[in-house]
């Protein structure tokens, strides 16, 4: 598997670390091992963008431990494998789940309690209509932030509440706590910080695209879509050849040469 980024120019791509999966299903852990090797060199770094085989512990580390925010969507309750790739949201049948209750004060100390629930990583408050259907709400998010402590990074959305709750907004938590194990509620596996219905989310994840981009081109250089060597060691020294390639060609095509004074 490759880990890369890139700047807005072309040819600006960088491969920041390359790794073998060498078990079944063993995507997502090789990718969090990857992750942890890389984010401590590059201190400017906001963000990983990923599909869904990053679950909900893997997210708790990103938050927690890297202080990054995962751009990704929710894997949904139920799909249909039959379904075309495009339509893949407009198939899934979204979670929808608890998250918590809010007391909510208003301008004249009055107060009251709505629940939170989350639907396709999307926070809303939830209701009962008169036939006992829960009807879902979402709020607009505000503003992400980030708090640092001796054990991490804490995370939070704050979202701006309707009118006939009285207003105003409301924060919530985004990383897992000791709260959440006691009820056994895995907050990072259902709520998103910055989720599909988010404004912010098509131009964050579009980005995906251009990881898989980098995919194709390393299958492109494969005759037959056959590896160039057996094993995977060598298979992999060749994948370090490839990384060093790109790297070289990034570097090259953006170096400012120095300007020698008169």
């Amino acid at each position: 598997m490759l880990l890369a980024t890139r700047g807005p120019a072309a040819h600006s791509r960088v491969l920041l670390d390359v790794a073998f999966v060498d078990t079944k299903g063993g995507e997502a852990s090789t990718a969090m091992r990857c992750l942890e090797r890389s984010v401590p060199l590059v201190p400017g770094a906001q963000g990983v963008v990923y599909d869904t085989a990053l679950r909900g512990v893997h997210h708790q580390t990103i938050l927690r431990d890297l202080g990054l925010l995962p751009i990704n969507r929710v894997a949904a309750a139920q799909a249909n494998p039959n379904g075309p790739r495009r339509h893949q949201r407009d198939r899934q049948a979204e979670k929808l789940v608890y998250v918590e209750t809010k007391t909510i004060t208003q301008t004249d100390g009055t107060t009251h309690k709505i629940d939170l629930y989350a639907r396709g990583g999307t926070i809303g408050i939830g209701t009962l209509a008169a036939d006992g259907e829960l009807l879902f709400n979402p709020l607009p998010r505000i503003r992400t932030h980030r708090n640092a402590d001796k054990s991490g990074y804490r995370w939070y959305n704050h979202y701006r509440l309707p009118d006939h709750p009285g207003g105003g907004t409301v924060t919530v938590r985004l990383h897992g706590d000791a709260t959440d194990v006691a009820r056994k509620f895995n907050r990072t596996e259902n709520v998103r910080p910055i989720p599909p219905e988010d404004p912010d989310f098509r131009g964050l994840f579009r980005r995906r695209n251009d990881a898989e981009s980098i995919n194709r081109a390393l299958e492109d250089t494969r005759w037959l879509r056959r590896a160039h060597s057996l094993g995977h060691r060598r298979q992999l020294l060749n994948l370090l050849g490839y990384a060093l390639m790109i790297n070289s060609l990034a570097v090259a095509r953006h170096h400012q040469p120095a300007t020698i004074a008169a």
